[in-house]
């Protein structure tokens, strides 16, 4: 199957880079390549661009797509959260811009066998780098039940938490749960049917949270932010665009932190912690995708974008 996917607020990202023709800019998520491909168009023959993604098939698909802009073009299979190092290691130190779209791709959600859709019934899988051991059968059928009540509340945003863990826990007490279309089920007899027939499909949210506990997505995002804006010259931009309340809050307040490191307590009359502005958040309220964009590409529905610029 072909890595297709829509990219997100396209326009409104490559404008939010800036792009110099002769700088250097890194896609921390580079999917299919549809944004990569954008940036690389503004790009010189001075001008390089480097793409980041763990999925194989994202590496090759992009590969494919990006081959046209040869020498400019790096691809690197690895975690963003690695960017620093292997930067590093092609000699890289500052780069001009950083992108990062942290939505599941179309094409991971759409093939079947990566178990990331609760639309088609297929192994529990949900890996984004399948090099990794755990999958999602293994947060599903070893989590405790407070375990799974957290992880549920916390990154789905569930009501119904407490109740799916529970049924969950229940289920498996007679035998391994192995497929998405058997955790779909345990999920929907665990949540009043008025509310199914009201507020979207019942496995959204606990699909969600699982891929998000078990692709470590918060934690990488937070423990990797302040060091990419780090990485950027000045004038170098980071666009960052997220698909989940959780997701743009931590990108919220980090950029805001950068912008105001200041500690001291309100009343104090000057500064004295001496922590020094990295740079300005340049988006007060995030950029959301307009109504053609909402209609004709559904998966933008819940995408905002954010942008900090170093100084």
């Amino acid at each position: 199957m072909a890595f297709g996917h829509t990219s997100v607020l396209l326009e409104e990202t490559v404008d939010g880079l800036a792009i110099k023709p002769d700088g250097t800019y890194v896609d921390a998520t580079l999917g299919g390549g549809g944004h990569a491909f954008e940036v690389c168009r503004h790009l010189s023959s001075k001008g390089s661009f480097i793409g980041i993604d763990q999925d194989a098939a994202a590496i090759d698909a992009a590969g494919a797509r990006l081959v046209g802009f040869g020498e400019r073009v790096t691809i690197i299979r690895s975690n963003y959260c690695d960017m620093k190092s292997r930067l590093h290691e092609i000699g890289i130190d500052r780069v001009d811009g950083i992108l990062m779209d942290l939505g599941v791709s179309s094409y991971q959600l759409d093939t079947a066998e990566r178990g990331f859709s609760y639309r088609t019934d297929a192994p529990l899988d949900m890996r984004m780098d399948q090099r990794q051991k755990m999958t999602a059968k293994d947060i599903v059928n070893g989590y405790s039940e407070s375990d799974l009540y957290r992880v549920i509340r916390d990154y789905g945003e569930d009501k119904f938490a407490k109740n799916i863990a529970k049924h969950i826990v229940a289920e498996r007490g007679k035998g391994p749960i192995e497929t998405t279309g058997q955790l779909n089920e345990i999920i929907r007899r665990s949540i009043p049917m008025k509310i199914q027939k009201t507020g979207g499909h019942p496995s959204k949210r606990t699909f969600q949270a699982i891929r998000i506990e078990l692709n470590h997505e918060l934690e990488v995002l937070k423990d990797t932010l302040d060091e990419m804006i780090d990485l950027l010259n000045p004038g170098g931009r980071i666009c960052i665009i997220t698909f989940h309340s959780l997701e743009d809050r931590i990108v919220k307040s980090i950029f805001r932190k950068n912008e105001n490191p200041c500690t001291c307590p309100a009343d104090f009359p000057v500064c004295v912690c001496n922590k020094v502005s990295k740079g300005k958040v340049i988006t007060k309220k995030p950029i959301l995708p307009g109504e053609e964009e909402l209609e004709n590409n559904s998966r933008s529905k819940s995408a905002k974008l954010r942008i900090f610029e170093r100084s």
